[in-house]
């Protein structure tokens, strides 16, 4: 049920009004045909404003870069949660394979067709999708970015990781491990990553060189594996094969950890390979148990997906002054995964 009341309905473009100051840099006047300014003054489109005022469920969109990744079905399963508590229409939406310019055309599509009233955005690629971020801003749609930041857009807020943090923790804690293993003053990382070249993989990667530095260690990759498992493993397979003196295996993702678990488990240095990743997959949950997998970071998609909805339907529905939500970084480890959420 929507959280509005026939009272407050009155109110709400005051409301709005107000919340579109408080993201201002500057409070400037707002067009009164609604959208955004470069000085950060926002308005509703006037089309979403008399949905708004008509008590009408919020049409929130999420685009994400790749619904085919496994890492989809937990951001959905948060996204449903917020929907039915709030009331709001949600759809999760993207190109299958990570195609930034059909993602860029989908949402295109949507603004033009007044199709939706507030959209979150996990991006394929930075660069490709700050313009349409603007576009949406711009046209009085209230936007956001989620899963993978998009810092020097006309974004509202993020919600997700942190990207570079996470990727600087998970180096460290590779050189832990391998101080515990007696093999921290040399040898060879290799880093896979299902998409080398979106900004969520720069941004960790770039975290994880950082937490590598004065380490002695020889970081080869990020290696890119691509979505597709099969493919994925034997790319992993191939660049194996080519190194010598690996002590430690990363993956920047849900996928290429998978990847590259699977390899670990199969080579006879496997009990000299520390392996940390990122999310907490079954197959992931599964290798961490047999101990192929030394640790993994949970970003939470579910709560990803829930956050996503609420900050825009707060926003539109209550007035609330748009945040970013950090949604954090958690180690999971073969200690601790009893008590950890699997991302079925």
């Amino acid at each position: 049920m929507s959280r509005r009341t026939p009272a407050f309905r009155g109110l709400l473009a005051l409301a709005t009004a107000t919340a579109a100051l408080s993201v201002s840099a500057c409070g400037a006047v707002q067009p009164a045909d609604g959208g955004g300014t470069d000085d950060g003054s926002f308005t509703l489109a006037p089309y979403i404003q008399e949905r708004v005022d008509d008590g009408k469920p919020m049409r929130v969109k999420l685009s994400y870069h790749d619904p085919s990744l496994a890492f989809a079905t937990p951001i959905t399963a948060g996204m449903k949660k917020a929907a039915a508590e709030f009331g709001a229409e949600t759809a999760l939406i993207g190109p299958t394979g990570g195609d930034a310019a059909q993602q860029v055309s989908e949402i295109q599509t949507l603004i033009q067709q007044k199709a939706l009233d507030g959209l979150a955005v996990s991006s394929a690629s930075s660069d490709a999708l700050k313009p349409v971020i603007s576009q949406a801003y711009r046209a009085g749609v209230p936007v956001i970015s989620f899963n993978t930041d998009n810092p020097d857009s006309q974004q509202m807020g993020f919600v997700g990781q942190d990207l570079k943090g996470s990727g600087k923790a998970q180096a460290e804690r590779l050189v832990k491990d391998l101080g515990a293993k007696g093999s921290a003053k040399g040898g060879t990382v290799v880093v896979f990553s299902v998409d080398t070249g979106a900004g969520w993989s720069h941004d960790r990667f770039g975290g994880f060189e950082e937490g590598l530095a004065d380490s002695g260690l020889k970081v080869v990759g990020p290696v890119n594996v691509g979505n597709e498992p099969s493919a994925a493993y034997n790319t992993v397979e191939s660049t194996m094969s080519g190194q010598q003196d690996v002590v430690a295996v990363a993956g920047l993702d849900c996928c290429s950890t998978t990847a590259a678990a699977k390899w670990v488990a199969g080579s006879a240095d496997r009990n000299d390979i520390v392996v940390g990743g990122f999310d907490l997959l079954p197959q992931t949950a599964e290798y961490l148990t047999k101990g192929v997998v030394d640790f993994t970071i949970s970003q939470n998609p579910t709560e990803q997906g829930y956050q996503a909805v609420k900050v825009l339907d707060d926003f539109l529905t209550e007035g609330t002054e748009v945040k970013g939500v950090n949604t954090g970084a958690q180690f999971i480890t073969r200690d601790n995964l009893a008590s950890a959420t699997v991302e079925k």
